[in-house]
């Protein structure tokens, strides 16, 4: 049986906002480390490591940065941004705006132990902002079980000559 990609684009769909709000959530809830992509002044697709800040997602996500650094001059000009993750049988890949924050209180609030390694002049440090992005749509891919279970639904499509399915796909808007 041949296997296209319209078949493949036929299995992912779109959720309620608040369901997949959830989802999401719950995808991101063991995350910390996330691939933050910018845009440079002369168009090209910029992505380093972040860390996110450990808040509950509403569709929010918080990074601390340094004023002065590439990404917040990005952001300044160029707000559209993506943030993506890997977990251990999950994918999320999120697009939305990212703004530059200089809010002391809530540098405060996400400030933690990590933060200061990189920022040890703690969250008064002027030089020191956040970046916040407004997501405004989510895909993620799902693999229930974990890698273990993608192994083997890998190797049972290798033995049967089935497709891989690749777990749940959706995209959410936010």
């Amino acid at each position: 049986m041949a296997h296209n990609r319209m078949d493949a684009t036929r299995k992912w769909g779109t959720m309620a906002a608040d369901e997949g709000t959830r989802k999401v959530a719950e995808l991101l809830k063991e995350e910390r480390i996330a691939v933050f992509t910018t845009t440079a002044p002369d168009g090209t697709l910029m992505s380093r490591p972040m860390a996110m800040q450990e808040v509950e997602f509403d569709g929010d996500l918080w990074f601390f940065a340094a004023r002065d650094s590439r990404k917040v001059t990005h952001v300044t000009a160029h707000p559209q941004v993506n943030v993506a993750t890997v977990g251990s049988g999950s994918w999320v890949s999120l697009t939305g705006t990212a703004s530059v924050v200089d809010d002391l209180a809530k540098k405060k609030d996400l400030w933690n132990a990590v933060v200061e390694a990189w920022f040890p002049n703690g969250p008064e440090d002027p030089e020191v902002v956040l970046l916040r992005v407004d997501a405004a749509s989510a895909e993620y891919w799902d693999s229930p079980g974990g890698r273990l279970a993608t192994v083997i639904s890998l190797a049972k499509a290798k033995v049967t000559g089935q497709p891989y399915d690749g777990g749940e796909n959706e995209r959410v808007d936010l």
